[in-house]
């Protein structure tokens, strides 16, 4: 009887990555592959799917490669992800990889595995971007209590500082059938909460090629998804403000799926960075949803993305954007530090920051963040909120998000495990 072969994967980056890489280890698994824990076991076949939205990420992965190369020699190398997308040659020069896949290949893994010789320089299975409009759906299953469900993928917008464009293609996503269809799938499989996942989420409603589909946009999708029965949980994992309408932000007040929580990213509180980004709002309109949410779900919690050290941001600036977020009745941050990425048009832009203010002001909003997120959940003390604890036990100790995202950690208990439970924040 022939052996099984086995695989294992690595995720680097974002939830919409988590979402894909579980597709793809389901395609393997039911390829007749075995799944394998990527750190702790040897594998046939390693795949890394990479983010290239800061250099960190091209670093790791170039860390991971070495890192197989001196476990497993003469185990396959595979991989895909943005930062395959966007520079397949520098990956496949790299010592041990087999297999790069691009964004119009990476579903087609099995067959592209199944044609390599271990030995071969790296092969690399690309693209040109503009060939790639189809769309693939993909969720993820890790312990049964919470899914990433890809809805949208690729995006139109041109930020300057941004290669997602360029590594994902035109934006396009799924319809509302389908993923009311794998909505339902999840749910008979246990999953409680599903978090909706994209590159542009609020860009919803754009077919396979971009075609616009207009009796279908995100305010249809997600009033469609809190019919499904079993689905007791929907977080939005982002939406740009100006595609988070009133309607939007109205329609989840009174929702009983929708979690009160939004993530929102602004990247500057200066409206000449934003001009100098290509962002496609000022920052009055950001303020003007985050007061429409507080006043329609005070008990909301506010998650923000910002940069700091984007070329031609001065003192002045950085100080705008901090009164700008210190004022806002947000509840935390990711504070991203601005990294250059090839073929951007921030390149262009003078004078560079250096990287030592970079991280300076990176520290000064984190500071901040933590003082925000604080204050939010101190806000909450003794109140009673519904929290759903996840199946993992680690040191005898579980975690559960209530439904306004505050973390609670409380002492293992396996009648909780992946139950929604009545909780007095303490």
């Amino acid at each position: 009887m022939e052996k099984k072969r086995s695989v294992a994967f690595h995720t680097l980056g974002c939830k919409l990555n988590f979402s894909e890489t579980s597709t793809l280890s389901r395609l393997m698994e039911n390829g007749g592959f075995e799944k394998k824990d990527f750190f702790e076991d040897l594998a046939d076949v390693y795949v890394i799917n990479t983010c290239s939205v800061t250099d960190n990420a091209d670093k790791e992965c170039r860390q991971l490669v070495r890192r197989i190369q001196r476990k497993s020699p003469e185990s396959f190398v595979v991989i895909t992800g943005c930062y395959a997308q966007l520079k397949p040659q520098e990956i496949a020069d790299i010592p041990g990889v087999d297999l790069v896949l691009g964004a119009g290949e990476k579903f087609n893994i099995i067959q592209h595995i199944s044609e390599l010789t271990k030995g071969d320089s790296g092969k690399v299975c690309s693209c040109d971007i503009e060939e790639v409009t189809g769309f693939n759906a993909s969720f993820s299953m890790n312990d049964r209590t919470r899914s990433f469900l890809k809805v949208q993928d690729g995006c139109d917008y041109n930020c300057s500082f941004c290669t997602i464009p360029m590594a994902r293609g035109k934006s396009r996503s799924d319809n509302v059938a389908n993923v009311v269809k794998n909505a339902q799938q999840l749910a008979a499989d246990g999953v409680k909460e599903i978090v909706l996942t994209g590159v542009n989420l609020g860009d919803f409603g754009k077919g396979p090629n971009g075609d616009l589909k207009y009796e279908e946009n995100f305010e249809t999708l997600i009033r469609a998804l809190d019919e499904v029965e079993g689905i007791e949980r929907y977080r939005i994992s982002s939406i740009e403000p100006n595609l988070l309408t009133n309607s939007i932000i109205d329609w989840v007040a009174e929702s009983k799926k929708f979690m009160p929580h939004f993530h929102i990213p602004l990247q500057s509180g200066s409206n000449e960075i934003l001009k100098l980004m290509r962002r496609r709002y000022k920052k009055e309109l950001y303020q003007e949803r985050v007061e429409r949410i507080k006043e329609r779900m005070p008990h909301c919690a506010i998650g923000v993305d910002v940069i700091v050290g984007f070329p031609g941001e001065t003192n002045a600036h950085f100080q705008e954007t901090f009164d700008f977020l210190h004022a806002l009745d947000v509840s935390y941050l990711h504070v991203f530090t601005y990294s250059e990425r090839d073929q951007t048009k921030a390149l262009e832009i003078e004078p560079v920051i250096p990287i030592h203010i970079r991280n300076e002001r990176n520290k000064v909003l984190r500071n901040l963040s933590y003082q925000k997120l604080q204050y939010f959940t101190e806000q909450h003390y003794q109140s009673n909120r519904k929290v759903l604890f996840e199946k993992f036990e680690k040191n005898g100790m579980m975690e559960g998000y209530t439904d306004n995202y505050l973390r609670i950690t409380t002492p293992y208990r396996a009648e909780w495990a992946n139950q929604i439970v009545d909780w007095t924040v303490q």
